[in-house]
């Protein structure tokens, strides 16, 4: 259970059962036994709505008949309430919370709609007793945390299997080379993979730490006025081996002299990873375009390759992490699987977004979208010779 929600329920049943202690302390056994008056279950009744109402956590109180005495409106947003009714299985936790008298702990799966492919719905909720027969049910929507501690835990099980690959293979590289020291073209012909692995090895490393720090979110602590020209020439320059290498053709253009606010080395890093994605899927003798332009307030800056392209399916997880729509042809190329969503979180952090245009064998278009940067026009002072009014 969470930790701020232990201690909200701590401080909730320990108020609670303090008053039950001290009306036990107060009466005698014979006294305990006879109905309560009238004026003392008011009091006991203020107090513990007293106490409900200044605790923010959601609840729904119980009575006898599994009839509902209050509830937060949350209770019948989520759906635990229905027809003025308590959900089957959320009654099922107040009746066995009523027979042990024992604080009962539950997690629901709640549909969010009647869509196939909708999102449930996760609501942790505790059941514990109350005076008179009564429950109290405390509940929380965990939907976002059990995201993030399922996105956490496939990242680790992603990162840890993307480094077995090139640790693996410079491993056993570096076995061999020992096993043919003797022959100098095995030599020079392994001590070339063992280059391209150890090379892989550290763009992954690189990659993983820069998405650790974007995560942090004070990644633009030190934002500065930053030209987009500066930043494409700088990106296409990173990627100008590369593309060499594979005989694609860069080429930029578009409108100058256009400004954002931001950290220049992220925005150059998100452009060279759209630009590396083009080059790497794109077939000798292709061209990859860099065009920026503005419009409305906003920079846009669009990648454009005439590669494999990508299906309306993949295009939905490409910004995933570690997501590769074909590994085959991303462990050929020597892609991460990083490079898009880092590039996605440099916009988010930029107050920016992102737009993909793409049709299989027609190519694809990634565009940057950042908000323009505009300064003020300085205007030179003109110095006039003071008049002397004494001779007027």
């Amino acid at each position: 259970m969470p930790e701020g929600l232990t201690f909200v329920v701590g401080i909730l049943l320990g108020m609670l059962i303090g008053l039950v202690a001290s009306a036990a302390f107060q009466f005698s056994e014979r006294q305990r036994a006879k109905p309560m008056p009238t004026n003392a279950r008011k009091e006991t009744g203020a107090t513990a709505t007293a106490v409900l109402n200044a605790v923010p956590q959601p609840h729904i109180i119980v009575q006898p008949d599994d009839t509902v005495e209050r509830a937060s409106s949350l209770a019948y947003a989520y759906g635990l309430i229905r027809d003025h009714a308590l959900r089957p299985d959320v009654l099922d936790v107040v009746r066995e919370t009523r027979k042990d008298g024992s604080i009962v702990d539950l997690e629901l799966a709640i549909p969010r709609a009647t869509l196939d492919d909708a999102v449930d719905r996760r609501v942790w909720l505790r059941a514990a007793p109350l005076t008179g027969n009564r429950v109290l049910v405390l509940f929380e929507d965990n939907t976002e945390k059990r995201r993030l501690e399922e996105t956490r835990r496939d990242f680790v099980a992603n990162v840890s299997h993307e480094l077995k690959t090139p640790v693996g293979a410079i491993s056993l590289l570096a076995e061999t080379l020992v096993e043919v020291a003797e022959e100098p073209d095995h030599v020079r012909s392994f001590g070339a993979k063992l280059a391209v692995e150890s090379k892989r090895l550290g763009n992954l490393v690189q990659e993983i730490i820069q998405l650790s720090q974007l995560q942090e979110g004070d990644s633009l602590a030190d934002s500065q006025l930053v030209d987009v020209d500066t930043v494409v020439a700088e990106a296409v320059d990173r990627i100008r081996v590369e593309a060499e290498a594979r005989n694609v053709t860069v080429k930029s253009g578009g409108e100058k002299g256009l400004k954002v606010y931001g950290d220049p080395g992220l925005l150059t890093t998100a452009v060279r990873n759209l630009l590396d994605n083009a080059v790497r899927y794109s077939a000798p003798h292709q061209r990859v375009s860099v065009g920026v332009s503005s419009y409305d307030g906003e920079v846009s800056i669009a990648v454009v390759d005439q590669g494999e392209g990508i299906s309306r399916e993949m295009r939905d997880r490409i910004f995933e992490r570690f997501y590769r729509g074909d590994k085959a042809r991303s462990r050929e190329t020597g892609g991460s699987g990083l490079g898009l969503s880092i590039v996605k979180h440099v916009l988010v952090d930029h107050g920016g977004r992102i737009k993909v245009w793409s049709e299989p064998g027609k190519g694809s278009t990634f565009t940057m979208i950042l908000p323009q940067a505009f300064t003020p026009e300085i205007k030179e002072l003109v110095t006039t010779t003071p008049v002397d009014l004494r001779r007027t």
